[in-house]
This record gives structure tokens, C-alpha cells and sequence, in this order.
């Protein structure tokens, strides 16, 4: 489409860009529509958090009540990705140069990544609702960071993965010109990790998505939680065996995805192609008119020159002399270590004291909770590594396809983006009914649901590791004649390694984090479940078992951390040493 061109009296205007004898304020109408738009939402969302708590709210199963509650969706599921982006920015980078903290905060993030949401529910929502116990502001924060629990990890791993994987001479070229802290992280750091953080940040709200119906529907001790949304929508619907209000919902749900895919994450991509590391550019790159149009607009340049360029000039020159008295900073680091040290000692006696009250907790386990724990511990491993393994058959020849293509890209990155986003678990009653009466049951029926949870972390970063490949190297390939066997082991795959391990990593936590809703599910007054440790945790939290809710979960981290450490760990650092791009 790209390259498609007319001839006008102007000259000659490409498809799919803004004709330019189009008015200015034409042009800049529907960024001030949608601008007036985002107001009106914030303002009527933060009305409802300023609110007082009451009764437990009704959710509405008539289509009229659906435009509303995918409002507050949509708006819980940014505010959880902006809260997510900074974390992935501060964390990723502290742990990516900190060779101290690094030893600390990665096997901590691994551990973090492999406790499920329904895990977080109590600490999370008991904190928030006592920070705000009158209004319902505090319920909302609690389920904001429990989405956000859903959506970080993958973020965190893949900029992790791309600071580590940064080509020596870019370092060099840092170092030679004496760049500040903030001009390596803006101008070198920041744009090489974009097009992985970008297609991991896809994953991550379709994340929220997926965990929408655990995050806005919930029982608390003897408080049901509601907040109006599209999850509760659904997971209404789904508790009443309403399949028409299933069906509504997920239209609506659909309709959005491929909306919010054609203004947000097409133009995203479409810009992110300029930070590709290569050396020939390419002939067939992406395209966007939502990106176009912003390119054409008179008003964001205005804005632009008022608040975003004076901040970015303050703090590069406020960073820049800030490197450039090194002598000066000396004391001021003394005093940062000794903070630094003070804060680590009163986290390390918390944990002491939560450890000490987790030890006294976990003395009280049966012999009977201690063999359900193990038992589904073992069942659950075995359905993980059967998933992640039909998985990788799929995703890395089709995702390398997509990513090699941009013309293909356009097309099936949103169907990739819309089936990623779709909760498996509001499709999950009409594919049980089926395996019920086809003999199945919930055993394949697990498998199915993990599969349509995790595979989407693999595709989509098998699709950045295409993406990025240099359009250099492939020439170089074309040039050599390279047969397809070749191109794979000695491009292809060695190419999208960082990625596929960054996207395998993330499954691997993803579908650990699934199996509470794969293994254990209520429909019609009834409950299924089978064997597994996601089912021992989402019984434990139904039942309030604190105890064996703390042992599964702790169980469950601890398996985790360990395959980390001696699988994917160890192939993290062979991604970073022999299959990272240099000259």
C-alpha cells in the first residue's frame, strides 16, 4: 500500500497518508476529539474512585450496560501499563548494571513472575482497602496492581534481556564521547530495547485481558467484591450460564482489541522501525495512517515545543553536569550508599519477621494438604512443559514468518493481538461443555486453556527477534545464496534466540500463573477441577485457606526459580555472549 502512489496536482501523495491540501484543523480534529474523549473518561473514572463505598454492586448482563463498563476496563488495563512501563524502566535497568543488586533482583523477579494473581489478591486488596476504607478508590487500586501483577514480568525480562545483549562498540562509542547517565539511557539504551519492549507490551495488555475476569471479580473473606467492567461482565455471564451475554461481551471486548491495535499499536510499530540496528535500510517497512496523521498535525508540535522539549533540555544539561563533576558527587554518593544500606536492613527485617510469622503459619499443615500440594505440584509441571513444548512447534516457524514480512505483519499481528487479548476463560464454558461430552473432561481441557494463555509470550517475541534481524544480513544471505536450511541455523535462529528465550521464560511463568483459572473453574453452579497445584490455590483462596494457599504459592515460586536458574538462566547468558549482534 506504501508504495502505491497517485499523482495530484501537488505532486505525488502516497495511499493510506493525509492528502495535503487537507485543512490544518481537519487534520488536528480528531486528535482534539480523541483528546476531549480521554478527558471525559479519566474525569467520570476518577468520580466513580472517589465515590463511598456501598453494597456490593450489581453487574448489569443487558448489551446497553457493555459501552460503560469497557470504559473503566480499558482505563484500568493503562493505568496498570503505565505502572507497569516505569517498573520495567527502573527494575530492568537497575538489575542489567547492577552487578550486586543483579544477583538479587533477578531471581526476585523470577519469583515474583511465578506467583499468581490470585496469590497477590489478599496482601494486595487488604493493603488498599485499608489505605482507603471509605471510598471506593481503594478497591480500584487494588484491582489496577493486581492487572499490573499480570502484565510486568514479560516487560521486565525482554528490556532486561536487550540491555545485556547491547553490541560492545555502541558502549565504546558511549564512553568515548563521555555520554551522561541520561544520554546513554534516552539516545542508546532506551532505542535499542524498543521493538522488544514494544511487542512485549502488546503481550502484556493482552495479559490484562486475559486476567480481567480474576481482576475485577473476587471474594475477600466475607466481602464480594465487584467492579463494574467487562471481566465482571463476563465472569457474570459465565457464573449464570448466560452464553448470550458471553457472546455480547466478547464482541465488545474483540472491537476494542482491534481498535486500540489500529490507534495505538500500529502507529507504535510503524515508528519503533527507526530504531532497528542495521546498516541498509529497509525497502518494506511498516506503515500508518494513525502515525501519519499525528506526523501531519499542527497542534502536537505546539505542544510539543511548550512542555515536552523543555523538560528533555533541562534534564539533559541537569544530568550532563551532573556527570561532569565527578568530584562533587562523591559525597553525595556516600550519603546514597548510606540510605541504601539503611533501607536494605529494615527490608531485611521485614522479611525476617514475615518469614519467622510464614514458618509458624506452615507448622499447621495436614499430612493430607501437604500430599494435594506436591501432588498437583508434579501434575502441574508436567502440563506446563507439555504446553510450552506444543508451543515452540507453532510459534517460532510462524512467528519468524510474520516478523520477516511486514505486509503479513500488518495482517496477522492484530488477529495474533485479538486472539492474545481474548480471555481464554470467558470461551473456557462452551470448550468444556464440548470435552465433557466428547469424555475429555478438564484434564485436556487444562492443557488447552495454558496453551491459549502462554503461546502468545513466544509468538509475539519470536516476531521482535524477526523484526530486528539487520536487513544487512539478510542481503549478505540473498548474496550467498544461502539454501533455507542454512538461512535458518545460521541466521534466522541464532538471530531470534534472545527473544525466543525472553518469550519461553515468560511462558513458562505465564503458564504457571494460568493454571489457577486452567485447573479449576465454575460454570453453572458447578465447580471442575483436576489435579494440579493451580487448582490447590484457587480452592485455597474460595475456602480461605491461608495456609495451604501460602504453601502452594511458595511451592510454586520455588519451582519456578529453580528451572529459571538451571535452564533458562544459563541460556539467558549464552544469548548475551555468542548471539548477541556485533561488528
Amino acid at each position: 500500500m506504501a508504495s502505491e502512489t497517485q499523482k495530484t496536482s501537488s505532486g505525488t501523495m502516497t495511499w493510506g497518508t493525509i492528502p495535503p491540501n487537507v485543512p490544518s484543523l481537519l487534520r488536528d480534529l480528531p486528535i482534539l476529539l480523541a483528546a476531549l474523549a480521554l478527558f471525559y473518561a479519566i474525569l467520570s473514572m476518577t468520580h466513580y474512585w472517589l465515590s463511598p463505598v456501598g453494597p456490593p454492586m450489581e453487574i448489569h448482563l443487558e448489551p446497553s450496560a457493555l459501552p460503560r463498563y469497557a470504559m473503566f476496563s480499558v482505563l484500568r488495563i493503562a493505568a496498570a501499563y503505565v505502572v507497569s512501563l516505569a517498573f520495567t524502566l527502573v527494575y530492568g535497568y537497575v538489575a542489567a548494571y547492577n552487578t550486586r543488586a543483579e544477583k538479587f533482583m533477578v531471581p526476585l523477579l523470577d519469583t515474583l513472575q511465578s506467583i499468581p494473581v490470585l496469590s497477590f489478591l489478599p496482601a494486595v486488596m487488604v493493603a488498599m482497602v485499608g489505605l482507603f476504607p471509605t471510598k471506593q478508590l481503594g478497591v480500584e487500586l487494588g484491582s489496577i496492581l493486581l492487572i499490573f501483577t499480570g502484565q510486568v514480568w514479560n516487560m521486565t525480562f525482554s528490556f532486561y534481556s536487550s540491555l545485556k545483549s547491547i553490541p560492545p562498540e555502541m558502549r565504546e562509542v558511549a564512553e568515548i564521547y563521555r555520554w551522561s547517565w541520561w544520554q546513554r539511557f534516552t539516545q542508546m539504551e532506551l532505542p535499542y530495547s524498543i521493538i522488544g519492549l514494544v511487542w512485549n507490551s502488546m503481550m502484556s495488555v493482552a495479559g490484562g485481558w486475559f486476567f480481567l475476569m480474576a481482576c475485577e471479580m473476587f471474594t475477600l473473606g466475607d466481602r464480594d467484591l465487584r467492579l463494574p467492567g467487562l471481566g465482571s461482565y463476563l465472569q457474570t455471564a459465565a457464573n449464570v450460564g448466560n452464553t448470550r451475554a458471553i457472546w455480547w461481551g466478547m464482541a465488545v471486548m474483540i472491537g476494542i482489541i482491534v481498535v486500540i491495535d489500529q490507534l495505538v499499536w500500529r502507529p507504535v510499530i510503524a515508528w519503533a522501525e527507526k530504531f532497528k540496528f542495521e546498516q541498509v535500510e529497509s525497502t518494506d517497512a511498516p506503515t500508518s495512517p494513525v502515525l501519519d496523521l499525528l506526523r501531519s498535525s499542527r497542534i502536537l508540535p505546539y505542544f510539543s515545543r511548550l512542555t515536552v522539549r523543555p523538560a528533555r533540555e533541562f534534564l539533559s544539561l541537569h544530568f550532563a553536569q551532573r556527570h561532569a563533576a565527578v568530584g562533587a558527587g562523591r559525597v553525595s554518593r556516600g550519603i546514597y550508599h548510606w540510605l541504601t544500606r539503611l533501607m536494605l536492613a529494615a527490608l531485611l527485617a521485614g522479611i525476617c519477621y514475615e518469614s519467622v510469622k510464614m514458618v509458624m503459619l506452615l507448622t499447621h499443615l495436614t499430612r493430607d494438604e501437604l500430599r494435594s500440594i506436591f501432588l498437583g505440584a508434579g501434575a502441574t509441571f508436567l502440563r506446563v512443559a507439555f504446553t510450552l513444548f506444543l508451543a515452540g512447534l507453532w510459534t517460532i516457524p510462524v512467528g519468524i514468518l510474520i516478523g520477516l514480512k511486514p505486509k503479513l505483519s500488518a495482517i496477522a499481528q492484530p488477529i495474533a493481538q485479538v486472539a492474545a487479548s481474548v480471555p481464554a476463560t470467558a470461551l473456557f464454558p462452551i470448550i468444556l461443555l464440548v470435552l465433557i461430552r466428547a469424555g475429555g473432561g478438564l484434564g485436556i481441557g487444562s492443557i488447552m486453556l495454558l496453551l491459549l494463555g502462554t503461546q502468545w509470550y513466544i509468538l509475539f517475541n519470536v516476531i521482535a527477534g524477526a523484526i530486528a534481524i539487520p536487513t544487512d544480513l539478510k542481503e549478505v544471505c540473498s548474496v550467498f545464496r544461502f539454501g533455507r536450511t542454512e538461512r535458518w541455523r545460521e541466521l534466522l535462529l541464532p538471530g531470534i534466540f534472545p527473544f525466543l528465550i525472553t518469550g519461553f521464560v515468560t511462558a513458562s511463568g505465564g503458564a504457571w500463573n494460568a493454571s489457577i483459572v486452567a485447573e479449576y473453574f465454575k460454570f453453572r453452579g458447578h465447580t471442575y477441577l483436576t489435579t494440579g497445584l493451580g487448582a490447590v490455590i484457587s480452592n485455597a483462596t474460595d475456602t480461605g485457606n491461608t495456609r495451604v494457599l501460602l504453601a502452594a504459592t511458595i511451592l510454586m515460586a520455588a519451582m519456578v526459580v529453580t528451572i529459571n536458574r538451571l535452564v533458562w538462566r544459563r541460556l539467558y547468558q549464552l544469548a548475551s555472549t555468542r548471539f548477541r549482534l556485533e561488528n
